[in-house]
């Protein structure tokens, strides 16, 4: 953190814009092997994660739907962050991810990369679902998988 007033949020929202904007890994996936389905009835965020797996790796994620500013935005950089990833990994981080928007872990500590732009969410308790939908529809991907094996 640069200790300036404001300039962490001003860059941290850019990021997010970005993000939202030119969404990362959107689209179809034509060699999925899971597929899971985040929707929110109170806002309307409703975001599809498709998966291939193979070999304990994520070795392809996409993502499509539509959803607000830090739904988009979140579930975008969460596919730049697990894709060639083993699932283990995805599921750690998706755990310091949770705990962060939860309030349980502190955003320095859990190491997050770009993923702590979204960090002061927290503070907006009805936006943390937008944050973790696209993340609960790739937990639901996993353990699909899980259940298959």
């Amino acid at each position: 953190m640069s200790g300036v007033p404001g300039v962490e949020l001003d860059l941290y929202q850019d990021v997010v814009m970005e993000h939202k904007r030119a969404p990362r890994n959107f689209g179809a996936l034509p060699g999925a092997t899971q597929r899971a389905r985040g929707h929110s009835p109170s806002c309307g965020d409703d975001i599809e994660v498709m998966l291939e797996l193979g070999e304990g790796q994520v070795k392809d994620i996409r993502f499509s739907g539509h959803g607000c500013a830090i739904c988009m935005a979140s579930t975008s950089m969460m596919t730049e962050a697990v894709r060639g990833r083993d699932t283990d990994f995805a599921r750690d981080l998706q755990r310091r991810f949770r705990g962060v928007m939860t309030g349980e872990i502190e955003p320095e500590a859990a190491h997050l990369g770009k993923l702590i732009s979204l960090a002061g969410v927290r503070r907006y308790p009805n936006r943390i679902k937008c944050a973790l939908l696209g993340w609960h529809a790739l937990m639901r991907a996993l353990e699909d998988a899980d259940a298959k094996a």
